[in-house]
C-alpha cells in the first residue's frame, strides 16, 4: 500500500513518514527504542502496534490493514497526514464516506504536496494542472470542460462563498483543491455547468508539527507562510491548526502590485469516536490593482498583431486600487447516534467588502471627428465602487447505513440554505463619454452632430474631447491622474438585494456485489429580491427538480467503469457576476432572475484504475455537456450593458489524469484534455455550429518530482520538471482573431540536508521565456502569461 501514513510515537519524539512502493517504510535516527506505531490510510482501520526492543529488531515486520469505510465522516474535521499528489476521497462530491474510485463522476484533486512542489501560491496556479481546466484571465476565472465560469465566488469545504476574486486567493491554508467535473447542482448550491472548484482547508492534526517558509523571487515578490498544528491536551481530544501567509509583490505588468494577508486558525474537538466538531476562521485582506489586460494596435480582422504592444502594457493609471476584505467563520459537527445513523451539520458566515478605483477601457477604440476609428487610441472610463455583502450557508444531512436483502445502502437526506445579501451603502460612480460645448457629457459620439462636441487635436487629426482621456498606445503615459477633472456622469447606489436558496435532497448509494448505484434527487427553491426592504422591492423566483443516476462496476479489483447522467441549474442572477456575462442587471433595479434560468445536463462514461500495487492512479472520461439559456453580453459598443440570451451550447470531450509514484522517490501528475465545444443555437445564425469561445481543443499538463535516494551520492537533492500546453482559443467578446497556442516549461531544484528539517527550493517558470497569452476578451483586453521568472523558498519543519 503506497502512501499510508506512518506515525511512531516515543517518549522522546514523534516521527511521521509514509509508505513507499510495495508498502515499505523506514524510520531512522530514533532517540528512543520503544514506542507506539500507528499506520492509517483512508478507507482502512487504523493499525496500532506497541513495539518493544525485541520487536524493533525483527528482520521483517508484516503489517496488514483492514478495509473499512466507517472511519470517513460526512464532513472533514481532522487533517490529512498523507504526503502525495493523489487524494483518495472527496466529501463534497456526494456527502458520503466513499472513495473517489467508487464515485460515478470525474473529479481531479490537487493536493497540498503538489501545490507546494510547484510553488502554486495562488489558486489559479494550482488548478491549471487538472484536466479540462483552462485559466482564461488574470482573475480567478476559468473554463472547465469548455464551459466558462459564471460565478466568481468559490466553494470552500463544500459551501458557496461570494466575492470578486480579481486578486486570486492564496493557497497557504488549502489542503487540496478539488475540481468536480460537470454540473454539481445535486450536492452543491448554484454551480457552473462545466465544473465546480472546491477548496478544502487544512484541518488540525493529532501530531505536533510546525512549518515556516520564506520566499523571494521575480517581480519584487516576497512571501512568508506558517503552518502550526498539534494537540492542545494530553488526551488529544482538542486539536488546533494555525495557517498564515503574507505576500508583497509587483508584476511583469505595469502599475500592478499585490499585497495579501491570510490568517486562518481552526480547532477540532473529538471527545470520542462518535462525535467530532471543527471550527475555523479565514481572514483574507487583498490589496492591489484590477488588471484589465493588454491592449493591442489595429482592430482589423485577420491582420491583428498581438505583439504590437509589449505584454507589460497596462491601461490603468497610478493611483488605481482594488481592495477586498473577507472574513469567514465555519463550523462543522459530525455525530453518530448509532452504528447506522449519523448526522452532519455545516455552517458558514462570510462578510465581504470591496473598495475599487480604476481606469479601464470601454472595449472600443476612439473615433475622430468624422467617426473613423483611430487604432492607436483606446477609449477609457473611470470607475469608483464600494460594496458590502453578507453570506450565510447551512448544510445539514443524515447518513443512514443499512442492508436490504442482498444490497447495502448508504442513504443521505439533507437540507441546504444559501443566503446572499447586498447590504446598504454600496454604490458606483463612473465617468465616460464625450464633452459637449455646453459642458454636459454624452455617452457616445454622433458624427452627424459633430459641431455640438468640444474638440482637440491628436497629431494632425481632430477628435471629440473625451470625458476621460484616451489611452495613446503609441505614446503610453503613467502620469498621476487628477480624478476631480472628470465629470462623474454616472452615479448610482447599488440596490440592496437578497437571494435565498432552499434545497432538500435525498441520495442513495447502493452496492450489490461489484455493482454500485448512485441515485440522487434535489428540489431547489430560489428567490431574488432586488431593492430588498424598500418600497421598490421586486421578487423573482425559480424552482427546479434535479436528478442524478450513476452506476459503477468493478471490472477487476483495480479497475472500475462508470456512467452517469445528471442535470444542473443556475438562476440568471447568479450568472452575471463575471465577464463576459456581466451586465447592468448586476446593479440594476430589476433582477436577471427574470430571464429563463440556465439549465444543463451531463452524460459521462469513464474508467478509474490503479496499477502497480495502487502506486499509479489513472482516471479517464468521455462526456457531453449541454447548456441552454446562456445569458451573455450583446457586444454592442453603443449599449455595452445590453444582455442577450443565447439558445444552447454543447461541449464534448475526452480527458485523462494520471497521478502517483513511479518509484518511491519519483512522483508524477499528468493530465490531458480534448474539448470540442460549439454553439448549437443562437439568434445570430452565423454563430450556429461555430467553435465556442475561450476553449482550446487540446490542453495538457505535466509535473514530476524525483528525489535522489539516500544511498545515492546526490542524496538530499530533488529535481522537478513541468510542462503546460494550451491550443488556440477564440476571445470572448470578439471572434475576429485567435489567441495562439502555447507550450511552456517549468523546472525546480530541491535540497534537504541529511538529518535536518530544512528544505531549499528553487522554482523556475517559463524556462524558454515564451511569449504567450492565457486568453483574451477583446482587442483591448488580452491576458499575457508571465515571462521567465524564479522563486527561491526556504522551508523549516520543527
Amino acid at each position: 500500500m503506497v502512501g499510508a501514513t506512518v506515525v511512531y510515537n516515543t517518549n522522546a519524539q514523534n516521527v511521521v513518514t509514509v509508505t513507499g512502493n510495495s508498502g515499505n517504510f523506514f524510520i531512522e535516527d530514533l532517540k528512543d527504542t520503544k514506542g507506539i506505531l500507528k499506520i492509517s490510510f483512508v478507507g482502512y482501520q487504523t493499525l496500532e502496534v506497541n513495539l518493544s526492543d525485541g520487536q524493533r529488531n525483527t528482520e521483517v515486520l508484516l503489517l496488514t490493514l483492514i478495509q473499512s469505510t466507517t472511519e470517513l465522516k460526512g464532513v472533514e474535521i481532522v487533517g490529512r497526514v498523507k504526503k502525495s499528489y493523489h487524494s483518495d476521497y472527496s466529501f463534497s462530491a456526494t456527502k458520503l464516506p466513499i472513495q473517489n474510485k467508487e464515485l460515478p463522476q470525474a473529479i481531479s484533486s490537487i493536493t497540498k504536496e503538489l501545490i507546494s512542489d510547484q510553488q502554486a501560491f495562488h489558486v489559479g496556479d494550482a488548478v491549471k494542472v487538472a484536466s479540462g481546466v483552462v485559466p482564461s484571465s488574470f482573475y480567478n476565472q476559468y473554463a472547465i470542460r469548455g464551459i466558462s465560469q459564471n460565478e466568481e465566488g468559490q466553494i470552500v469545504n463544500g459551501l458557496r462563498t461570494r466575492q470578486f476574486y480579481f486578486l486570486q486567493p492564496l493557497t497557504a491554508n488549502i489542503e487540496r483543491v478539488e475540481v468536480l467535473k460537470g454540473p454539481a447542482s445535486i450536492t452543491l448550491s448554484s454551480v457552473d455547468p462545466g465544473g465546480s472548484i472546491n477548496m478544502v482547508t487544512k484541518k488540525p492534526l493529532p501530531i505536533d508539527r510546525k512549518e515556516v517558509s520564506m520566499a523571494a523571487g521575480s517581480f519584487s515578490t516576497i512571501r512568508g507562510t506558517l503552518d502550526f498544528t498539534g494537540p492542545l491536551n494530553e488526551s488529544k481530544t482538542l486539536l488546533y491548526r494555525l495557517n498564515g501567509a503574507i505576500q508583497e509583490a509587483k508584476s511583469y505588468r505595469d502599475l500592478i502590485n499585490n499585497k495579501s494577508i491570510l490568517i486562518s486558525p481552526s480547532i477540532s474537538y473529538i471527545p470520542n469516536e462518535r462525535t467530532a466538531v471543527n471550527a475555523e476562521i479565514i481572514y483574507n485582506n487583498m490589496q492591489g490593482n484590477l488588471d484589465r489586460g493588454q491592449p493591442i494596435f489595429g482592430a482589423v480582422a485577420g491582420v491583428t498583431n498581438l505583439n504590437s504592444t509589449p505584454i507589460s502594457l497596462n491601461l490603468g493609471a497610478p493611483g488605481d486600487f482594488f481592495q477586498s476584505k473577507e472574513l469567514l467563520i465555519m463550523g462543522s459537527l459530525s455525530h453518530q447516534f448509532t452504528k447506522n445513523i449519523k448526522i452532519n451539520v455545516q455552517y458558514m458566515k462570510q462578510t465581504w467588502t470591496e473598495d475599487l478605483q480604476e481606469h479601464r477601457t470601454i472595449n472600443a477604440f476612439a473615433p475622430d471627428i468624422n467617426g473613423n476609428t483611430i487604432a492607436s487610441l483606446v477609449g477609457m472610463r473611470f470607475v469608483q465602487r464600494k460594496q458590502f455583502w453578507n453570506i450565510d450557508n447551512v448544510n445539514a444531512y443524515f447518513n443512514f447505513d443499512f442492508d436490504l436483502g442482498p444490497t447495502r445502502h448508504v442513504l443521505v437526506a439533507g437540507y441546504d440554505l444559501h443566503s446572499w445579501q447586498k447590504l446598504p451603502g454600496g454604490g458606483q460612480n463612473s465617468a465616460r463619454g464625450f464633452l459637449l460645448n455646453d459642458g454636459s457629457v454624452t455617452r457616445s459620439f454622433d458624427p452627424a452632430n459633430a459641431a455640438d462636441y468640444q474638440t482637440m487635436a491628436y497629431g494632425d487629426v481632430t477628435i471629440p474631447r473625451p470625458n476621460v482621456p484616451h489611452f495613446d498606445l503609441s505614446n503610453p503615459s503613467a502620469t498621476i491622474r487628477n480624478v476631480s477633472d472628470y465629470n462623474l456622469n454616472s452615479r448610482f447606489a447599488i440596490p440592496n438585494a437578497l437571494t435565498t436558496t432552499h434545497a432538500a435532497y435525498v441520495q442513495d448509494f447502493v452496492k450489490l456485489g461489484k455493482l454500485s448505484l448512485l441515485l440522487s434527487l434535489r428540489a431547489e427553491w430560489f428567490e431574488d429580491i432586488t431593492n430588498h426592504n424598500t418600497n421598490k422591492a421586486a421578487s423573482f423566483t425559480n424552482t427546479v427538480l434535479l436528478p442524478r443516476v450513476g452506476v459503477t462496476y468493478e471490472i477487476f479489483k483495480n479497475i472500475n467503469a462508470y456512467a452517469v447522467y445528471l442535470e444542473g441549474y443556475q438562476p440568471q442572477s447568479n450568472t452575471v457576476t463575471l465577464m463576459p456575462s456581466t451586465g447592468s442587471f448586476f446593479w440594476a433595479d430589476q433582477s436577471a432572475a427574470q430571464f429563463e434560468p440556465l439549465i444543463s445536463d451531463l452524460k459521462e462514461f469513464g474508467i478509474k484504475a490503479s496499477f502497480f500495487d495502487n502506486s499509479i492512479v489513472v482516471n479517464s472520461a468521455i462526456y457531453e455537456i449541454n447548456q441552454k439559456n446562456i445569458l451573455i453580453s450583446a457586444n454592442d459598443p453603443n449599449n455595452p450593458d445590453l444582455l442577450v440570451q443565447r439558445g444552447a451550447d454543447r461541449s464534448r470531450g475526452f480527458e485523462i489524469d494520471i497521478t502517483g509514484f513511479i518509484t518511491p522517490d519519483w512522483q508524477v501528475n499528468v493530465s490531458y484534455s480534448y474539448i470540442d465545444a460549439s454553439i448549437v443555437e443562437d439568434d445570430d445564425e452565423n454563430l450556429m455550429g461555430k467553435r465556442k469561445e475561450n476553449t482550446p481543443f487540446n490542453s495538457g499538463n505535466l509535473w514530476t518530482r524525483y528525489n535522489f535516494p539516500q544511498s545515492s551520492a546526490l542524496k538530499g537533492i530533488g529535481i522537478g520538471f513541468g510542462m503546460q500546453h494550451q491550443g488556440s482559443k477564440i476571445p470572448w467578446f470578439t471572434r475576429d482573431f485567435e489567441v495562439p497556442a502555447f507550450t511552456i516549461f517549468d523546472a525546480a531544484l530541491y535540497y534537504a540536508p541529511a538529518k535536518g528539517n530544512l528544505q531549499l527550493a528553487l522554482n523556475l517558470r517559463n524556462l524558454a521565456n515564451e511569449t504567450y497569452w492565457l486568453g483574451a476578451q477583446t482587442y483591448t483586453r488580452l491576458f499575457p502569461g508571465a515571462p521567465r521568472n524564479y522563486m527561491l523558498t526556504a522551508t523549516y519543519i520543527f
